[in-house]
């Protein structure tokens, strides 16, 4: 394996991080948005991760994001009849987002990433130290 990989797996980490914050940043936005649909209402997201795998190898090389996927769970029923958007019940229907979840995931993401910078840091001194080493 080359010693160069590690800046691969590292960024394709990064990157991976990044989408992770942005679904939940999106999920947050719209934890307080209703709606008179159950359907219509914004579902929460998630992005789906696997390893990447080295063509004709079982190594990994990297981390890929395979897509985002609306979470199955049913919107949260409010009754609410004075609301414009209530249905003919009176029921106005709130996004399935659980935001200290959300809260969590976001600093699990933020960790994640921020360890990630950290072995692309090292790697890069340890780079230098090398070279300097043939001087």
């Amino acid at each position: 394996m080359s010693s160069f990989r590690i800046f691969d797996i590292a960024g394709s980490a990064l990157s991976a991080q990044s989408v992770r914050l942005s679904t939940v940043a999106s999920n947050l936005a719209n934890a307080d948005a209703v709606g008179g649909d159950p359907d219509a209402v914004y579902k929460a997201r998630m992005p789906v991760f696997a390893a990447a795998l080295e063509p004709g190898r079982d190594e990994a090389v990297g981390v890929q994001v395979l897509g985002v996927v609306e979470s199955k769970a049913a919107a949260e029923k409010r009754y609410a009849p004075g609301h414009p958007l209530a249905d003919a019940e009176g029921f106005v229907y709130a996004p399935n987002v659980n935001v200290v979840e959300e809260m969590v995931d976001m600093i699990s993401s933020a960790r994640s990433y921020q360890s990630s910078v950290e072995m692309l840091n090292t790697a890069k001194e340890l780079a230098l130290a090398t070279l300097r080493l043939g001087r």
